[in-house]
């Protein structure tokens, strides 16, 4: 998964190269013809000349790239990108504001620059900005032996009663309180949305991350689940909260632990599923590689043989004692599906080419897994949990999600609830919205970033409408 996710955004990751003449200061522009596309160049040292810069596409969550070489001639400028293969070539047109081209890859787009304060900010209009009509307080708080310290922030009805709560629980990958990303910052948009309904929202910095302190290197989401436990201890504690209706929610691996922490606590009254795995995560990542290489514009067909490929290495490495025995398993799956598949195909979903492409593709491979978290991740099943899981449920996914898919991760958990002690629950997918729950147009994973829109209000009210239901 995590492969080919980073493959889509790769201009994030990569250094790039710029230049300039009377430039000193901070352009910035949107690329024609990308929906939302923002580019922000920060030069200095023009003046002392040796011109500087750092480039930021925020919409791909790149920050303070630094550029390799800027070459000005006269009021022209050349700003060529190595390892993205592109080049922006301007022209100043008057004091403020730069004419010019994008190329990347041989195809080019205008960009026009404009001289700005500050850096290149992202119109997020759903992000909740103070004064706030409730209480919000940034808190510390530990776990039960004091090994850890949370970062977070509660925000609670103003008055004097007791309410619902929820703690919001984030998705794979160091997250901050907020899940921020693309400076997308959701969970600070659903805070804010629930506690005006009169709900007491938690949102932590996960382990590692921001305020909170402890190592995550080898932590696995069992150990998050400890964390999320930690919190509703917290939780249990603060008299705003009406202790018998405390529950969670969940976004993606947010959800899975969730699942967790609901199993195997009598004090979680309710969770909320956003976009959370109901069946056994190598299905759910091998659908997600295949939805994945189709926006890459790869055949179905291409697809789901790289799909059945993916499953066998990954049952293979899973089931592995040691990386000697991994290696040898992916390398014999990748022979097997070789002989079996027609080269365009290989080619194209692997990049494998002859013996020594195949070998790397297997280390590089085995590599990306061989962590205590993906082994954990990949060989979870939330059946099993689900079916102890004795609270109300709520679960929710988009219909364009390709990381998540909707159709057989519903139903999933639709299957496995019917075999538990639940009472309530309800399993729902929402049309038009992806894996953030955004309105979305091509529904890729680069298009997160670049819509304005940070979660659609019709999934806030379906929320709200099932906790006012079912909780209050």
């Amino acid at each position: 998964m995590k492969k080919f996710i980073l493959t889509c955004i790769l201009i994030a990751s990569v250094s790039c190269v710029f230049g300039q003449n009377n430039f000193d200061g901070t352009w910035a522009g949107a690329l024609s013809g990308v929906q939302n596309l923002r580019m922000g160049f920060n030069i200095s040292g023009h003046k002392a000349g040796s011109p500087v810069s750092t480039m930021d596409v925020p919409a791909q969550g790149a920050k303070d790239i630094p550029c390799d070489t800027v070459i000005v001639d006269g009021d022209s400028i050349h700003i060529k990108v190595v390892k993205v293969n592109g080049r922006y070539d301007g022209k100043m047109a008057e004091v403020n504001r730069i004419d010019g081209q994008w190329t990347q890859n041989g195809m080019s787009l205008p960009l026009n620059l404009d001289r700005r304060e500050g850096r290149v900010e992202l119109n997020r209009p759903q992000t909740p900005k103070g004064p706030y009509s409730y209480n919000s307080e940034d808190i510390l708080f530990y776990n039960e032996n004091k090994s850890i310290e949370y970062g977070a922030t509660i925000t609670t009805p103003r008055d004097d009663k007791q309410h619902p709560a929820l703690i919001l629980i984030s998705g794979s990958g160091p997250q901050n309180r907020d899940e921020e990303l693309f400076q997308h910052k959701p969970f600070a948009v659903v805070a804010d949305h629930l506690t005006k309904q009169g709900y007491v929202v938690l949102r932590v910095d996960d382990r590692g991350t921001g305020k909170t302190t402890g190592d995550r290197s080898k932590a696995t989401s069992e150990d998050f689940a400890d964390d999320v436990m930690a919190a509703l201890e917290y939780l249990k504690k603060r008299k705003e909260v009406d202790r018998k209706k405390i529950g969670l929610y969940g976004h993606s691996e947010g959800g899975l632990i969730a699942q967790l922490v609901a199993s195997r606590s009598k004090d979680i009254d309710f969770i909320v599923l956003m976009a959370a795995p109901g069946v056994q995560v190598i299905q759910a990542m091998a659908e997600q590689n295949a939805a994945l290489m189709k926006t890459m514009r790869l055949s179905e067909e291409q697809a789901n043989q790289y799909a059945e490929l993916y499953t066998t290495i990954m049952n293979g490495i899973t089931t592995a004692t040691d990386r000697d025995i991994a290696e040898r398993r992916v390398n014999k799956a990748l022979t097997d599906w070789i002989a079996a598949t027609d080269e365009t195909t290989v080619q194209a979903t692997t990049g494998i080419t002859d013996e020594d492409s195949k070998k790397k593709f297997a280390y590089e491979f085995v590599k990306l897994y061989d962590n205590k978290w993906m082994m954990y991740f990949m060989k979870y099943d939330p059946k099993p949990v689900l079916e102890k899981v004795n609270c109300k449920v709520l679960a929710l996914n988009g219909d364009k999600d390709i990381q998540v898919l909707s159709r057989t991760n519903l139903e999933g958990i639709n299957k496995a609830l019917t075999n538990s002690k639940s009472k309530v629950q309800e399993v729902r997918e929402v049309e038009g919205v992806n894996h953030l729950f955004q309105e979305c147009n091509t529904c890729t994973v680069q298009e997160y970033g670049q819509l304005e829109q940070t979660i659609k209000p019709e999934v806030l009210d379906i929320v709200t409408t099932w906790l006012n239901q079912n909780v209050k």
